[in-house]
């Protein structure tokens, strides 16, 4: 990492030495060091081996009847350092110019300690409309989401990617149109690790929606004045999960595609010290977007092995309430549903946590904040009900508990 952190100063320090040679750009260099250190009682769903932490894991038993995931587990990270830079350019026309970079180190996958682009983009403002292009937050993420220590943003009930999109934005009076056509990069959708049908096994990768031609589509208008945003967004997504199928006759060509369509409400209100916000998503197939989901199979062709397929529909409900300015408790609450899919799917599904009935999570925290300086901790309980049988659309009919509780305590140094 020293090697990194070397070369991006470098850079960083060319680029805003750089700024006093080009007249009509300006530079804000920003950045924070954050420390985080977490317990939890038991083994969980996550990346960055429990840093982002997602619900806690189904009991599996070993021969003498002990459950393997009853382990708790803890350790100390500094992998959400980050580093940016604000660009104010000439104008372009009528156009106001910036651009975004920042980055972190974060790594991806199971490779850690390496640079990872969060966002990085450059946006033109007409004054009432703006185009936005490159990779930022997605729009279901958007502007209203839990203000908590945890790493995940709320996940899985709330959406969190961030992904490279074309955003176009009109602002009249207290309303606010966005639209957006939106890829995938880091945050992938799930799909089939194999070209066999029937295959259940699943993996994450770009090519879905890369063989699907189609990016998604975001639609969205929110209502704003000062300390409230209210708003409502339409979201889908078509991937294509393979494009071939290998069978005991050979390998045909296939054309498979699943679309889904999805909805999400959201309420922000801040005065006086207080933060109040909601949000809740209908997700369709929202696996790009760090939630529960996915699709099943519907119906095989007995000879090109060609499959049919019916997304999973997931219900989330989040509510964050925050108070305070220098001491700074907070509350968070999260619900989930899973409510099948929509037709039946008698040759298994794909996703992740498609075996979850419900999920829950409540959490507390306390911050103390400074400038430049935060100091906090915060303690969830989430638990989770696994299904036992279901029904032909992969809808839990009965289930049982599993609970992990976590504890987080983070330090952050903001320049």
């Amino acid at each position: 990492m020293k090697k990194q952190i070397v070369l991006l100063a470098a850079l960083l320090g060319g680029i805003l030495a750089g700024n006093a040679q080009k007249k009509g750009f300006d530079y804000k260099f920003y950045g924070q060091v954050r420390t985080d250190l977490f317990y939890n009682s038991r083994s969980n769903s996550e990346t960055v081996d429990g840093l982002f932490y997602m619900y806690p894991l189904d009991k599996v038993e070993d021969p003498n009847g002990k459950d393997l995931n009853d382990n708790g587990n803890s350790d100390f990270y500094t992998l959400y350092t980050r580093l940016g830079v604000d660009v104010t350019g000439p104008m372009l026309g009528k156009a106001k110019t910036s651009a975004k970079v920042e980055v972190d180190f974060r790594g991806s996958g199971t490779t850690y300690s390496l640079f990872r682009i969060r966002h990085v983009y450059f946006n033109l403002d007409w004054g009432k409309s703006a185009l936005l292009v490159g990779q930022t937050w997605h729009p279901l993420y958007g502007d209203v989401a839990p203000e908590i220590l945890n790493l995940n943003m709320g996940a899985p009930y709330q959406p969190f990617s961030r992904a490279p999109q074309i955003r176009y934005r009109f602002t009249s009076e207290n309303f606010r149109l966005t639209a957006a056509a939106i890829w995938q990069s880091q945050y992938l959708s799930v799909g089939p690790s194999s070209n066999e049908p029937g295959a259940t096994a699943t993996r994450k990768h770009q090519d879905f929606i890369k063989w699907s031609s189609i990016p998604e589509v975001y639609v969205g208008v929110d209502y704003k004045r000062p300390g409230l945003i209210a708003g409502a967004g339409v979201h889908v997504s078509s991937i294509t999960p393979r494009t071939q199928s290998e069978t005991g006759s050979g390998t045909y060509k296939v054309d498979e595609r699943i679309t889904g369509i999805s909805g999400e409400a959201h309420v922000k209100y801040t005065r006086n010290n207080w933060l109040v916000a909601a949000k809740t998503v209908l997700g369709t197939n929202l696996t790009q977007a760090s939630t529960v989901g996915g699709y099943g199979i519907r119906s095989i062709d007995p000879v090109t092995g060609e499959q049919e397929y019916a997304p999973l529909r997931t219900s989330t409900t989040w509510v964050n309430v925050a108070y305070g300015k220098t001491w700074r408790p907070a509350l968070f609450f999260g619900y989930l549903k899973g409510l099948g899919a929509t037709e039946e799917v008698p040759y298994g599904t794909l996703g992740t946590g498609t075996t979850l009935d419900q999920l829950f999570t409540g959490t507390a925290e306390l911050t103390y904040n400074r400038p430049h300086w935060k100091f906090g901790a915060e303690y969830s309980v989430c638990n989770a009900w696994y299904g036992d049988e279901f029904d032909a659309k992969a809808k839990a009919l009965s289930s049982h508990t599993v609970l992990n509780h976590r504890l987080v305590v983070t330090a952050i140094f903001q320049f």
